[in-house]
């Protein structure tokens, strides 16, 4: 599955900070992939209409069973506004069980700085997972 290149929803002013997001989800078993990635789908579909988001990209390795998403928020509330609003709120509740681990990590950007690079967010979720081992030891 090629990546789902940055696609801009809303393009924030020019002096706006921007709230991004990136997630490294990993599934049990390769037979949870498809449904993961279909459910994925909606997901993504709903980001393209989100108020207060301004862009989102994701990369799907179903061999891996691990999929990344990066996307970019006017701000924090409309990053958690989206998350609790159907149909996001009953696809993450659904594939919960279907999960075998994730990483999520945050941080601001000037809006002028969008796009994300992956290369960045794929470095911020590899310092944010080896945070989380530290903490859990």
């Amino acid at each position: 599955m090629p990546t789902l290149r940055w696609t801009t929803v809303n393009t924030p002013a020019p002096d706006a900070e921007a709230f991004v997001m990136a997630s490294r989800l990993e599934v049990r078993s390769l037979k949870d992939v498809p449904r993961f990635f279909a459910k994925s789908l909606v997901a993504w579909k709903q980001v393209t209409g989100a108020p207060g988001a301004y862009g989102a990209s994701l990369i799907a390795e179903p061999l891996k069973r691990t999929f990344w998403t990066l996307s970019a928020w006017e701000d924090k509330d409309a990053l958690y506004r989206y998350a609790r609003t159907e149909p996001h709120k009953s696809v993450m509740t659904g594939l919960r069980p279907t999960m075998k681990g994730s990483v999520f990590t945050f941080w601001q950007v000037p809006a002028a700085g969008l796009p994300i690079d992956w290369t960045d967010a794929r470095r911020r979720l590899a310092e944010q997972e080896r945070s989380d081992a530290d903490t859990d030891t």
